[in-house]
This record gives structure tokens, C-alpha cells and sequence, in this order.
């Protein structure tokens, strides 16, 4: 019985998250219904990866890239989005070499360079973890319209955000934006499709 509620409650707090994010998300301006279009999301930033290298939104320019937002100290929203991230990848086999993930805290306090790349381990090699300054964090995040807020105080915080991840072209532009409700075979297949369709 406390497995099915604590289940219950991670699935309730999914929900929650990618509402506040795709209400947020969806009602930017130059956004089409539907999870594609030409969008105001993405642009310049600086921040730090895993290995303390200083790297920009330049660093990524040449590859696709599926970008999630999130924190390491999350409970259940973030490690179940980024577990979905990982099988999708490895369902698409040789065509995921075409795909970088990378995952930016909207937690820099308690997120530095370290603790990202022990975390981003856990999901696979080709993960890339950025963090940096409040200001850079708070940059970024407006760039890719992320809602984030601390909730909580003391030392175990939790923070509220956004839950989408969005398929960014070898250009730096948005292509794609998917939510908590996409397994990890529709979202192969969701990528595949889109690094088909985009490729000259």
C-alpha cells in the first residue's frame, strides 16, 4: 500500500510539473499548437559542463541536441524523465549517435560541476550536465521559457519546473518540444522522425 501511493504521488507530481511547463510553454509568443514550429525558445548562454569546461550555446552548433531541465536532488520527476531520455536513445541505436543529451540545473546552490557529472553518470556516456551562476542559470532558463522556483527551505529544498525536452537542430534552432507522457518508444520514434525530416 505505501508503494502505490508513493507511486501515485510521483505520478501526481509529474503531471504538475509538465502542466506548469506547458502552460508556460504553450502560450509563448511565436509557438504553434502542437509541439512544433518556429518558436522563440533557445539562445546565447554560458555555462559550465561536468568537467569544469567553460561552454556556450556554440559548443553544441553541428549536432541535435535534446535539452531537460531539472535539478539532481529531485526525487522522481527528473531521474524518470531522464531514464526515459536514456531507453529512447539506446531504442534508436545507431541514429542516437545523431542526438546529444544534455541536462541543465535550475539548482546551481547544491548543483556544481561535481555533483553533476556523478549524476549525469547514471544515464549514460554521452550525457552532458551543465550548470553555473544564479544569473547564467536564470539566463538560460528564460531563453527556453523554463518556469523554476525554490519550494522549501533548509538544506532539503525541492524546486518546482518545468518537465518538457526540446529537440534542438545542428543550427541552435527549436525543432521539437515532448512532455512527461512520452514513453520511451514514442519518443525514438519522435526522434528519429524529426532527425529524418531536418536532415538536408
Amino acid at each position: 500500500m505505501p508503494q502505490k501511493r508513493t507511486l501515485l504521488l510521483a505520478a501526481l507530481m509529474l503531471a504538475a510539473a509538465a502542466m506548469i511547463g506547458a502552460a508556460a510553454f504553450l502560450l509563448a509568443p511565436g509557438l504553434k499548437p502542437g509541439g512544433t514550429g518556429v518558436a522563440l525558445v533557445g539562445g546565447p548562454f554560458t555555462l559550465t559542463d561536468q568537467s569544469g569546461k567553460r561552454v556556450t550555446e556554440k559548443d553544441f552548433l553541428g549536432r541535435y541536441t535534446l535539452i531537460y531541465f531539472g535539478y539532481t536532488y529531485c526525487p522522481d520527476v527528473c531521474p524518470t524523465q531522464l531514464q526515459v531520455l536514456a531507453a529512447a536513445l539506446e531504442e534508436m541505436g545507431p541514429t542516437a549517435s545523431k542526438i546529444t543529451p544534455v541536462f541543465i540545473s535550475i539548482d546551481p546552490a547544491r548543483d556544481t560541476p561535481e555533483v553533476m557529472k556523478a549524476y549525469v553518470e547514471n544515464f549514460g556516456a554521452q550525457f552532458i550536465g551543465l550548470t553555473g551562476s544564479a544569473d547564467e542559470i536564470a539566463a538560460v532558463a528564460k531563453a527556453y521559457r523554463v518556469f523554476y522556483a525554490k519550494a522549501g527551505t533548509g538544506q532539503d529544498y525541492k524546486m518546482d519546473h518545468t518537465s518538457l525536452m526540446y529537440l534542438m537542430g545542428p543550427d541552435g534552432k527549436f525543432i521539437k518540444y515532448f512532455d512527461y507522457t512520452t514513453d520511451p518508444k514514442a519518443l525514438a520514434g519522435e526522434l528519429s522522425q524529426a532527425v529524418a525530416a531536418s536532415s538536408p
